[in-house]
């Protein structure tokens, strides 16, 4: 890999679409949009927006970083979909970072990382434990908990650790799912047999 990185960072993991552009150690771009809804339409223009404001192409990529989660499903799915195409495509490598390696490197020591998640819970991963989804105040007696971490300091964190790894990673990047996701077949229809 070239001396100076440029590795294209985005995330889908939150209700935001948020991407960066670092080149060397210097994060030259980073944009983040709040929405609930609408990343998979939003984040290539945006992408496309980035490199364009760095004067880059995506030839001049040399790694991809994606948060992985966890987090939104469909989002996640939607960023780990689109890294996973564009290393493909670019012949560089896709670096998953959990949404746990990011934001420690924005949490004040002493403090332990709670990532928000849908009614009133938070994702957690104590040291040396699993990751799990906890109520507010199971995640509470963990210790004192970071839960504020800006989409801009998450995707400038993505950016940074993914330059790091880019040149030790060999597998594409993974979801980081803690749960089943919310949606489930319709009990109105009749399951589908197929001839044997």
């Amino acid at each position: 890999m070239p001396s100076d990185p440029v590795v294209l960072a985005f995330d889908t993991s939150a209700a935001h679409c948020a991407a960066a552009l670092l080149v060397g150690e210097r994060i030259v771009v980073a944009r983040t949009e709040d929405m609930g809804r609408g990343q998979a339409e939003r984040l290539f223009p945006l992408l496309e927006e980035i490199l364009s404001e760095a004067g880059k192409t995506w030839r001049d990529l040399t790694a991809i970083g994606v948060g992985v989660g966890p987090g939104n499903f469909t989002g996640i799915r939607i960023s780990v979909s689109a890294a996973r195409g564009l290393a493909l495509a670019l012949g560089i490598p896709a670096v998953g970072i959990d949404g746990f390696d990011a934001r420690n490197s924005v949490t004040p020591a002493g403090q332990i990382v709670a990532i928000p998640a849908p009614r009133e819970q938070y994702y957690i991963r104590p040291e040396g434990a699993e990751t799990a989804l906890v109520s507010h105040a199971e995640a509470a007696l963990s210790g004192p908990l970071h839960t504020d971490v800006s989409a801009l300091d998450l995707i400038r964190a993505i950016a940074v650790l993914a330059a790091s790894r880019a040149c030790a990673t060999t597998t594409p990047p993974s979801p980081v799912y803690v749960r089943p996701a919310d949606a489930a077949p319709s009990r109105d229809t009749a399951p589908v047999l197929l001839d044997q």
